[in-house]
């Protein structure tokens, strides 16, 4: 499950009641998903300064993408 799974998640990050990042971990090896993830983080930090939402947003979700980088580095 990932690690900020929990009921107030918006219901566009689920499919059904999966978590769709569940769904990409699975989908993906883990050199994929890190990947993944560090096209995300490299996105949200580029978007943060560039968007109509606030910088702290994209830094926020930039951090998220971070921790389950670094998650799947201590996953056995």
């Amino acid at each position: 499950m990932s690690i900020d799974a929990d009921s107030s998640s918006p219901s566009h990050y689920k499919y059904g009641e999966i978590e769709v990042i569940d769904v990409i971990r699975d989908a993906l090896d883990t050199d994929q998903f890190r990947g993944y993830c560090q096209g995300n983080i490299i996105k949200y930090v580029l978007r943060a300064n560039h968007h109509r939402q606030p910088t702290v947003e994209h830094l926020r979700k930039a951090r998220v993408y971070l921790d389950w980088w670094i998650e799947s580095e201590v996953r056995p």
